[in-house]
């Protein structure tokens, strides 16, 4: 046993000397082994024969084939997109007209070159109307074309090849969503994120789904989920700030719009739009002098930008007026204690007894008063009038058949809008007397003093 293990192993040197020196024969010389017997050639190698015969024949086939094939795999569009026009040119004299077609038309659209990929693409479908390449990048041609319906056929060609390729499936969703079919459109992209969770802006596109389907908690959970991204994040927040204006959440709306404000790199519409509802919700909260601030930043930008300027008139005078803000903006229960001021220091050296407090949906308040004084004594009756625009002549009615229901020898119907010309004619032989805005703010200018100087006085 002691004399075998040298035999076995001086047996196995011997072959493998015999391996070795079959190998190194066998070896082509100066390389090592290649597939097919040829030595496969390099980029430069590929590009100086081709060019070698293009000078010869500039409409040689072969060349011109083996030049796109290493422009289209190093995805050098604009050399693709020549090279292949010139094959597609040929037409059947090159071996592959549909791959020249197709190519030509892909590499035309990476370019952005629609026109051209458009035809290319056609020319290709014409001779191989089943492919799946070219199923999928004509319908993304269409979409990007806004010819909707006829992307969504291409399209589903395409998906039913490949029900799992997530592009198709996101770009069917985009399709069906700009032809406002929400739910066809929540079906593939719910699908196309499954597959690519990463794609902000279908997940966006989603949100938007719910939002016009009404389904308002959903739209703010994915749109909430969206707002600290730094590309859809600025959009993201707009959204979430309108959908919580509109259901009167003001206070969220506010840190919607004011964390989409402090994005970066925000497109100038979308930053106008965000300061402009966030100033608007400020005033909402009655917050005239942080809106203001906004406002007038907006207005140095665009002094035409909405109603900015509008806004800047009418709230710059509230903000040096207080009575006047809660006259127009304070709750139901501030506006009727400012009325209550109004009425007991109307009239001069009187003694008031207020009898009966009305509002109408915070609209306007009815306050009844009994009034002595040394010359006469009476039932008055006020209404205070929110609105700034015209009181017509509907209202003084109602106003005048509510004095006659409480007996009240007089009316005093105040507003901070202006009365129109009915109402005006309607009150020349009734007793009433029409306050309107610059009359009004004069008495808001000077009730606190009066009302403080009659307590004094008792």
């Amino acid at each position: 046993m002691g004399l075998m293990i040298p035999i076995l192993a001086a047996v196995l040197g011997i072959v493998l000397v015999i391996f070795l020196v079959v190998m190194l024969r066998n070896r082509p010389a100066g390389g090592s082994v290649s597939h097919g017997g040829k030595r496969p050639k390099g980029r430069d190698a590929i590009i100086k024969n081709a060019n070698k015969r293009l000078d010869q024949n500039p409409k040689d086939p072969v060349a011109l084939q083996e030049l796109g094939d290493l422009y289209y795999m190093e995805e050098n569009w604009e050399q693709t997109y020549k090279i292949y026009g010139s094959l597609a040119e040929l037409g059947k004299e090159i071996p592959n007209v549909f791959e020249a077609n197709l190519r030509w038309g892909m590499s035309a659209l990476k370019m952005g070159l629609t026109d051209e990929a458009y035809k290319g693409l056609n020319a290709a479908r014409s001779l191989n109307p089943n492919n799946f390449e070219l199923a999928y990048n004509l319908g993304l041609l269409e979409f990007q074309r806004k010819n909707y319906d006829k992307a969504i056929a291409t399209l589903n060609q395409a998906r039913i090849q490949d029900p799992e390729h997530a592009p198709t499936l996101r770009t069917l969703g985009h399709a069906y969503f700009r032809l406002k079919k929400n739910k066809e459109a929540m079906t593939y992209i719910r699908k196309a994120i499954d597959l690519a969770p990463d794609d902000k802006e279908s997940l966006y596109t989603l949100a938007e789904c719910y939002y016009e389907a009404n389904q308002t908690e959903q739209a703010l959970r994915v749109f909430g989920h969206l707002r600290g991204d730094p590309t859809m994040g600025p959009s993201a927040c707009l959204t979430c700030g309108i959908i919580n204006t509109e259901i009167r959440q003001y206070e969220k709306a506010i840190q919607d719009f004011e964390l989409g404000l402090r994005h970066e790199n925000i497109r100038p519409d979308i930053r106008a739009d965000l300061r402009y509802r966030l100033a608007t919700n400020y005033l909402k909260n009655n917050d005239i002098a942080r809106a203001l601030t906004l406002l007038r930043s907006i207005q140095a930008e665009n002094p035409s930008y909405k109603d900015v300027s509008m806004l800047i008139g009418k709230y710059q005078e509230l903000n040096a007026n207080k009575n006047l803000q809660i006259f127009l903006m304070a709750s139901s229960g501030d506006f009727v204690a400012l009325c209550r001021k109004i009425v007991m220091s109307y009239f001069p050296r009187a003694k008031v007894k207020i009898t009966n407090i009305s509002v109408s949906k915070n609209e306007w308040a009815d306050i009844l008063a009994e009034v002595d004084t040394p010359k006469w004594s009476d039932i008055i009756m006020f209404r205070f009038i929110r609105t700034q625009g015209s009181i017509g002549e509907l209202i003084v009615r109602d106003f005048h058949s509510h004095l006659k229901e409480v007996k009240a020898g007089k009316g005093i119907c105040v507003t901070v809008g202006a009365f129109t010309e009915e109402a005006r004619r309607y009150t020349e032989a009734r007793l009433i007397d029409l306050i309107e805005k610059e009359r009004l703010t004069s008495i808001l200018n000077t009730v606190d003093a009066k009302v403080a100087q009659a307590a004094k006085g008792k």
